[in-house]
């Protein structure tokens, strides 16, 4: 039995070697391979192989990949290259330190030969070697994330500092792979025309993909590549921003989880500054449907910084969009999130000093009455940071010449202020503006502030006027006999709970 066994053992070695070496010559087949390459590492065992084994079909015959580049002639060089990115198709588990530790650090020592010769760029890269590059990059990149490796996603809410990021065990291995493609797509001797056939839709896809990964180097080197991307193959552009469009959309009315909106933001706010001018409309759509709307979710403090700057980006581009941003900020204006509500009259503060007089004249009533709101806010931060508005010497002007209609908005908020705010920072605060416009305009101060009087009395008699009432409705209920189905009118001395 033993014997039979044995003997069953070449001839099942030979056909695992034939249909590996055969393996990357269709599509589909590779696709086969970059799942069970992402998922378990089966393939380690490849290494110790010959190397005649290893390769894929589009490995030069006579070229031994182990072979310094400075040993080969220049003619040979680009079919060497050829053999030291298919030997790099191979993939390892790096959950466990201990296997394949040889084969890993071949692996690793040719990753580092091949980062040293793109940055080299001695000679244009042939399509094979374009080709052979893209697929070890899929190979060794793309995969997807288990599902308890997004357990403690940042979109949780920016509350969750206590969690920690996974970080994946293959990252030293990683991080040499990204150089290599960072370099390579960067590469003056890359032809984009050549290239962009295999750097297409489905690989731009795959690396989108990738930015939901918690590592935050990961993020960082995804960021720098998919920004040269699109600096250098402009005919997918349109795809890119499009593809963003729906990851944000994705992120905003669906999941609200997602690790790598930051790195995302940031990406648009570098290809905002170079849009042309005027807008055209698909950049306005995506301020008004993506942008706006990233306001909402209750993660805006993991890329608030991102989001803002890609708002101002597009005022400075086009200053009339100034009243519709702030018309969308109003409307996803934080009534009980105390930290959206600073962060949120931070970014206020920053559209402000972009916007004409006559962007400010048509918000300025609502705005002005939302920050009449925050003005009165118990929470002393948001307080102050409403009251340091009026430290902006662009703002002062705004409000100076529209003084007969700001001033009438905000007295009443600045009166209670003065009268019972219980922080004192935010009280010096309130009487520093009530000053500013005292003596700004001294006739409207007083107008405003007899109005105030004349409305705090009315409050006073209608008060009086409600209270009598409820002392009339109690009287006559106690003076109604009861019976078994009449209400009862309950006095509040009779329901009241020592405290």
């Amino acid at each position: 039995m033993l014997r039979q066994i044995l003997s069953k053992l070449p001839r099942k070695s030979s056909k695992t070697d034939s249909a590996e070496s055969a393996r990357p010559e269709s599509p589909s087949t590779q696709q086969i391979s970059n799942g069970s390459s992402a998922g378990s590492g089966k393939s380690s065992n490849g290494p110790k192989r010959t190397s005649s084994v290893v390769f894929p079909a589009s490995v030069v015959a006579g070229i031994e990949p182990l072979v310094p580049f400075k040993d080969v002639p220049s003619a040979e060089k680009m079919n060497l290259f050829v053999s030291k990115v298919s030997l790099c198709c191979v993939t390892f588990d790096f959950s466990d330190s201990s296997k394949n530790t040889l084969e890993k650090d071949v692996k690793r020592q040719t990753l580092l030969e091949l980062v040293d010769f793109v940055a080299a760029g001695s000679m244009k890269f042939s399509e094979p070697a374009i080709l052979a590059m893209c697929r070890m990059c899929a190979v060794n990149l793309f995969r997807v994330f288990p599902p308890n490796y997004r357990s403690n996603s940042s979109g949780i809410g920016e509350n969750d500092d206590n969690d920690d990021p996974m970080f994946d065990p293959a990252w030293p291995h990683l991080q040499i792979v990204y150089d290599l493609l960072l370099r390579f797509i960067n590469s003056t001797c890359l032809d984009a025309k050549v290239a962009k056939k295999y750097i297409d839709h489905s690989f731009i896809l795959r690396l989108l993909d990738l930015f939901d990964t918690e590592d935050p180097r990961e993020r960082e080197c995804l960021k720098a590549i998919l920004h040269r991307v699109y600096g250098k193959f402009m005919v997918h552009r349109p795809f890119i921003r499009k593809s963003l469009s729906n990851i944000f959309y994705r992120f905003v009315f669906e999941t609200e989880k997602h690790n790598g909106i930051a790195e995302l933001l940031e990406i648009f706010g570098s290809i905002i500054s170079g849009f042309a001018m005027p807008l055209k409309e698909e950049h306005k759509i995506f301020l008004w449907r993506v942008l706006i709307p990233l306001h909402k979710p209750k993660s805006v403090g993991v890329y608030f910084q991102q989001l803002s700057y890609c708002v101002v980006q597009f005022i400075e581009k086009e200053p009339r969009l100034a009243s519709m941003v702030i018309k969308g900020i109003l409307k996803y204006w934080p009534i009980t999130n105390s930290q959206k509500e600073v962060m949120f009259l931070g970014e206020l503060e920053e559209i402000l000093e972009a916007i004409s007089m006559v962007e400010f004249q048509k918000v300025m009533v609502p705005l002005f009455w939302r920050i009449g709101c925050c003005i009165n806010s118990l929470h002393f931060q948001v307080a102050e940071r409403a009251l340091f508005l009026w430290n902006n010497d662009q703002i002062v002007n705004l409000i100076a010449h529209n003084r007969p209609v700001i001033l009438p908005i905000i007295f009443p908020a600045l009166e209670k202020n003065a009268l019972d705010h219980w922080n004192q920072g935010v009280l010096n605060l309130t009487l520093n503006v009530r000053k500013m416009f005292s003596e700004m305009d001294d006739a409207l101060f007083l107008a405003c502030l007899d109005q105030f009087r004349e409305d705090e009395e009315r409050q006073s008699v209608l008060a009086e006027q409600r209270k009598e009432a409820w002392q009339r409705l109690e009287q006559a209920a106690s003076l109604k006999p009861v019976s078994r189905n009449t209400a009862v009118l309950v006095t509040p001395l009779a329901t009241s709970i020592a405290c």
